[in-house]
């Protein structure tokens, strides 16, 4: 097995809004989870073109937010490929200018990291009789917080095991101590009208992660961990 390089670089355009939670464009957004997708998307137009169906992909779009009901306030944290502009958005929704910086750091075999990430913790219950061909049937979102760090130990990469593990799960490019992750759950969004199936179940982890793959630790920041992208989940934030 061919050893990962020793380092890896990072490079990433953080978007960091403060929003006021009782203005009508936060609030829908907050109500329904297309429509922030719709918001956290305002930021990047002209980049793809209109219509086209992987624009998050495309712009490297990932994103988190939380809320802060006492105060009014929303901070919503987007990263990307390319800047945000947030020229936009609707007179008095903003309640600060919004902070844009360029993240360019290097991750180096053995860096201890805190993170906190957002994640949408589902697996696949299988479907029909056992055998090779049998379909992975439908997938369902675990909502205990024990199964939810299950679900994030399975993608901790210890060092010399390799970025894709023997179940297919694609590995993170680091490790922790399994005790010390701290999981919470987090309220599930939804969205209403013609997307009234859309469900995101969401949970917090966060804890202390040393570096084994450089790489595949880049990767994971750059794409995302798990489903629920386009929704506010699968950004690694890392210290």
């Amino acid at each position: 097995m061919t050893k990962p390089p020793a380092a890896a670089r990072f490079v990433a355009t953080h978007s960091i809004l403060t929003m006021d939670a009782r203005h009508p464009y936060t609030a829908k957004s907050l109500v329904d989870a297309q429509d922030m997708h719709r918001t956290v998307m305002s930021g990047f137009r002209g980049w793809v073109a209109d219509g086209d169906l992987d624009a998050r992909a495309q712009t490297g779009v990932l994103s988190t937010w939380s809320v802060d009901l006492k105060a009014g306030a929303l901070v919503l944290v987007v990263q990307s490929r390319v800047p945000g502009d947030w020229a936009n958005m609707p007179r008095g929704a903003l309640t600060d200018k919004p902070h844009v910086i360029t993240v360019d750091r290097t991750f180096r075999t053995g860096d201890s990291l805190t993170f906190r990430t957002v994640v949408n913790p589902t697996h696949s219950s299988p479907s029909g009789p056992p055998g090779p061909d049998r379909p992975r049937g439908r997938r369902t979102a675990h909502t205990r917080p024990d199964h939810v760090k299950k679900w994030f130990v399975r993608r901790l990469q210890p060092p010399g095991e390799p970025r894709k593990a023997p179940d297919g799960v694609t590995r993170i490019g680091a490790t922790a101590e399994e005790e010390t992750l701290a999981v919470r759950m987090l309220p599930t969004v939804t969205s209403p009208g013609p997307h009234k199936g859309l469900r995101i179940v969401r949970a917090e982890i966060r804890g202390t992660l040393r570096v084994t793959d450089p790489a595949a630790l880049v990767d994971a920041m750059t794409q995302g961990i798990g489903h629920g992208r386009a929704y506010g989940c699968g950004l690694l934030l890392t210290r």
